[in-house]
């Protein structure tokens, strides 16, 4: 546009009278400038530094050519026409209204109201404004824990490092016991990774997330490890059944479910109690526990034609422990079948999801320490996150029959 009249200005605010922000709308002021948020029209309006300087002549005291003069000075070179265009934007928009000559301040947006929207920004996939949000929210009031917790878990999973590890840090000042939240920073610090996230961690992770796993799992993140999973040992078992099966971290029993048919026994583990629940009122277990895998390994006297793990060895770092005592488990010429996230880094990797990533490579090592043949090796979809699919590697191990 040009820096002529503008018809919509023309139109709506006489030569006298001052647009001024909607009274619908309110405002947040950082760095980066301004955020106003249109309640009536959920519109939110993303404002740099030249827009957040005419907004704030825009308080419905000061005519048009007043706020021309003004803000001139401070417009970009060649940006002739600017504060027209943007009123005249503003009023089509409802984020500016006619004014009666008087001075009003602009609403802020209080902090319930930010936290609020924050969400609503985040479920659109508004991440940048959301964090926006958050961070303010996160300012006026420090003493609120979650609104730490809030913006670290943005910042994480918008991938900004930084800015989530900080947020972790103040939250755990008033929560230091969150084992979960202190697992995740151990990879946004780079430091060394433990060799698996801890009890508590996975207690925490899933008592809270039992209640709508299937759902989320299947509905939004497109999880298909267990039906991968069944297609691996299919491709070598054939239709077997009748078999000794053990599930490890059973979770909710999705895994459970595609095993039963082969199973005359099946056996569940799991260290979350919330979870193990969920398993029973599927109906198809023979036998729950509420365990640690490796430690419950270690101490069953049963042996198993087929034992799976699907989508819980991402918590484990090191596969060895855990393979070596599955192996002491399955039954001559058993099988050991697992999913976990490929990663590019050998041997593996704690990302800022608190999982773990394994290389291909390290499963054949694993295989080779623990006794156990590898019959398959393969990559597959697993499930979406953020919006991106996440590959893994299915492996199907065999302990050698007796001769």
């Amino acid at each position: 546009m040009s820096g002529g009249p503008n018809p919509v200005i023309n139109a709506s605010v006489g030569a006298s009278a001052g647009p001024r922000v909607g009274p619908q709308v309110g405002l947040l002021c950082d760095e980066c400038g301004y955020l106003a948020y249109d309640a009536e029209r959920d519109r939110l309006h993303e404002l740099n530094a030249a827009g957040a300087l005419i907004l704030e002549l825009c308080d419905g005291s000061r005519p048009i050519a007043e706020i021309r003069s003004l803000a001139a000075p401070y417009m970009p070179e060649g940006a002739a026409g600017a504060v027209d265009r943007f009123i005249g934007e503003g009023l089509e928009s409802g984020l500016l209204v006619t004014a009666n000559g008087s001075a009003e301040r602009s609403r802020e947006l209080a902090a319930g109201e930010l936290a609020q929207l924050a969400e609503r920004l985040r479920g659109r996939g508004e991440i940048d404004a959301a964090i926006r949000c958050a961070k303010k929210v996160a300012a006026v009031t420090p003493d609120d824990p979650g609104a730490w917790h809030a913006l670290g878990s943005m910042a994480r999973r918008a991938g900004r490092r930084s800015l989530a590890a900080d947020a972790y840090e103040k939250y755990l000042t008033a929560r230091p016991d969150d084992a979960a939240i202190r697992h995740l920073l151990i990879a946004l610090r780079d430091e060394p990774p433990p060799a698996r996230a801890g009890d508590e961690c996975i207690r925490l992770t899933f008592a809270d997330f039992s209640s709508h796993y299937d759902a989320k799992m299947r509905d939004q993140l497109s999880y298909r490890a267990p039906e991968r999973l069944a297609n691996l040992i299919a491709a070598e078992l054939g239709d077997a059944s009748g078999l000794w099966a053990l599930d490890l971290g059973c979770g909710t029993g999705l895994a459970g479910a595609v095993l039963k048919p082969r199973a005359a026994h099946l056996a569940g583990i799991d260290l979350s109690p919330e979870m193990i629940e969920m398993a029973r009122a599927r109906g198809i277990y023979d036998s729950l526990e509420v365990a640690e895998i490796t430690e419950w390994l270690g101490q069953a006297q049963l042996e198993f034609d087929l034992i799976a793990a699907c989508d819980c060895l991402v918590y484990f770092g090191d596969l060895a422990p855990m393979a070596q005592a599955a192996a002491a488990r399955l039954k001559p010429g058993g099988h050991f079948a697992f999913t976990v996230e490929r990663g590019e880094r050998y041997p593996l990797h704690l990302t800022d999801s608190g999982r773990f990533t394994h290389h291909p490579d390290h499963i054949r090592e694993v295989a080779a320490q623990s006794g156990l043949e590898v019959l398959r090796l393969e990559e597959s979809f697993l499930r979406t996150e953020a919006g991106a699919e996440v590959i893994g590697l299915l492996a199907l191990l065999r302990k050698p029959p007796t001769a």
